[in-house]
C-alpha cells in the first residue's frame, strides 16, 4: 500500500517547478486583471443604458431612485487647465487619471490633516468611487469651469461672507458650528460626510444627507412655490418626472444659505436618473445673476452603497470650532486681520 503513495524526487521537483511556475502567471496577472476591471467599471456619460436593463418602477408606478448613494468623485470640479478643451478622456486615460487622484488622496497624514480617510470609508478600496471619463464634474460652460463672479459677488467674497466673519463663535459658518450639513442645495461630490439615502412614498420625494442628517422634501403633486417673502436654508423644492428622471426646482433660498458664494436669489434645477443598477447620475444647474455671469451645469455618477446611515455626531468633541475662533481672535489681537498675514518672527521684532 505504500507502494501506492510514494512519489519519486524528480517527480516532486516537476511538481514544486509547475507551482512555482503558476504563482509567477499568477503574480504578472493580478495587475493587468485589476486594470481590466477598473477600466471595465469607468463612467462613459455617451454611453447608453445596460443591454437588456429596464429601470424600476415602484408599486405606485414611479421610476425608483430609492437607495443609499455616495456624493463622491475624484474627478474635479472645474477641468485643469492642462486639459483645457478636452472634455473627455479615453478610457485608458480616465483610468490614469484615477489612479493618480487615488495616490494623492493616500497621501494625507492624520498626524497634520484633522482626517483619516480609512475612518470614513472613503479610502479607494473602500468605497465604490468610478473612474470617469470626464475631465471635470462641470459640463457647461463648454470649458469645464465656474463662470466669473460678477462685482457684487467679488466683493462679498473679499468680505469674507462665506467663511469666518468675526472673532467669536457666531462668526463662524453653520456647518462647523453643528447647525447644518457641509452643503445646503445642491451637493457637489467631495468631503467627509458624503452618504446620502432617498426615500419616496407616493407624492414625495425625500433625500437626506448623513451631514448634520440634512433632509429635503420634494412634493410631487405639481403645487407652486411658497410666496416670495417665505425663505428656507435649503429652499423651497418642488418635482416632476421626465420619463426616468426626477426633475427638482428649488427657489425661495434665504441670505445665510450662501452656496458657493450665492445670493437668496439662486434658482436651483436638479436631475435624478438611475443610470444602471448601481449608478445614479446627479445634475444640476445653478443661476443667480447676481453670483454668476452666466448658469452653470454639474454632472456626477453616483455609486449605490450599503446602508444604513451613521449618526453624524457633529457636537461630540468638535474642538474645531474653538480652534477657529481662538486663531480669528489671535489675528485680531496682533492686528492683521482675518485674512492676512501672520507677522514673521524669525527677524526679532515680529515684522
Amino acid at each position: 500500500m505504500r507502494n501506492r503513495f510514494f512519489i519519486s524526487f524528480g517527480a516532486v521537483s516537476l511538481v514544486m517547478a509547475a507551482i512555482v511556475w503558476a504563482s509567477v502567471l499568477v503574480v504578472a496577472q493580478a495587475p493587468s486583471s485589476a486594470s481590466a476591471k477598473l477600466a471595465a467599471s469607468v463612467w462613459d456619460p455617451t454611453a447608453p443604458p445596460p443591454s437588456g436593463w429596464t429601470a424600476p418602477r415602484t408599486s405606485w408606478g414611479d421610476p425608483d431612485l430609492q437607495g443609499f448613494w455616495l456624493v463622491l468623485s475624484y474627478t474635479p470640479l472645474e477641468r485643469p487647465a492642462a486639459l483645457a478643451g478636452k472634455p473627455l478622456y479615453t478610457t485608458e486615460e480616465a483610468v490614469d487619471a484615477f489612479k493618480k487622484a487615488v495616490a494623492l488622496d493616500a497621501e494625507v497624514d492624520p498626524t497634520t490633516i484633522h482626517y483619516d480617510w480609512k475612518e470614513y470609508g472613503m479610502d479607494a478600496w473602500q468605497s465604490p468611487v468610478r473612474p470617469n471619463r470626464r475631465t471635470s464634474l462641470i459640463v457647461d460652460p463648454p470649458d469645464g469651469r465656474i463662470p466669473p463672479r460678477t462685482p457684487e459677488a467679488q466683493k462679498r467674497r473679499a468680505l469674507g461672507c462665506c467663511g469666518v466673519g468675526g472673532t467669536d463663535v457666531q462668526s463662524v459658518g453653520w456647518y462647523t458650528r453643528c447647525l447644518l450639513g457641509v452643503e445646503a442645495a445642491p451637493r457637489v461630490p467631495g468631503g467627509v460626510t458624503t452618504e446620502s439615502q432617498i426615500v419616496q412614498i407616493p407624492g414625495y420625494v425625500m433625500w437626506v444627507q448623513e451631514s448634520n442628517n440634512d433632509v429635503r422634501i420634494i412634493p410631487l403633486d405639481g403645487r407652486p412655490h411658497l410666496p416670495s417673502n417665505v425663505r428656507q436654508y435649503l429652499g423651497d423644492a418642488r418635482g416632476h418626472w421626465e420619463g426616468n428622471t426626477l426633475v427638482v426646482e428649488t427657489t425661495n433660498f434665504t441670505d445665510e444659505t450662501k452656496w458657493q458664494g450665492s445670493t437668496a436669489g439662486m434658482r436651483l434645477v436638479e436631475r435624478f436618473t438611475l443610470a444602471d443598477p448601481k449608478t445614479l447620475k446627479y445634475e444640476f444647474t445653478v443661476t443667480d445673476p447676481a453670483t454668476w455671469t452666466k448658469p452653470w451645469t454639474m454632472e456626477a455618477p453616483l455609486p449605490r452603497i450599503d446602508p444604513p446611515l451613521y449618526e453624524f455626531a457633529c457636537h461630540e468633541q468638535n474642538y474645531g470650532v474653538i480652534n477657529v475662533v481662538k486663531g480669528a481672535q489671535i489675528r485680531a489681537a496682533e492686528g492683521i486681520g482675518l485674512s492676512g498675514r501672520a507677522p514673521d518672527y524669525t527677524t526679532g521684532d515680529g515684522k
